[in-house]
């Protein structure tokens, strides 16, 4: 199951949420196909200004940090193309149409494979 975890400025956040969400999960449909999407997992967590900083000093923008894990399969899947670097691509377009454009260029993107046998639901291994 494809999981986000998105840190950013409260005030960035608020209100935008729904938005978000759909953008995000719809980036991971937009490469693996929109059943794909439908697995999509979305925490977002908002910060206060006054801590988030980078290099020592405060940001000034929202500043989103966006973590993507699922099955290290799905980026080297032969079916997905370049997928890392599609993923990446689709997940900056996703923050900055719901962000703005001008968030574009701090959106720092990871991903994030999990070895097959290291995920579970329900208390068992999926």
């Amino acid at each position: 199951m494809p999981h986000y975890t998105v840190h950013l400025r409260e005030d960035a956040l608020t209100g935008r949420e729904p938005q978000l969400i759909t953008a995000l999960t719809d980036a991971v449909g937009s490469v693996f196909g929109p059943d794909f999407g439908k697995l999509v997992g979305v925490d977002l967590i908002g910060l206060p200004p006054h801590r988030r900083a980078t290099g020592g000093l405060p940001q000034t923008g929202p500043a989103p940090q966006v973590t993507l894990s699922m099955r290290e399969a799905a980026y080297t899947h032969p079916a997905v193309p370049e997928a890392p670097q599609r993923l990446i691509g689709a997940i900056t377009d996703a923050v900055a149409g719901v962000l703005g454009e001008e968030t574009r260029q701090e959106t720092l993107v990871t991903l994030v494979g999990v070895p097959e046998g290291r995920t579970g639901v329900g208390g068992r291994l999926v």
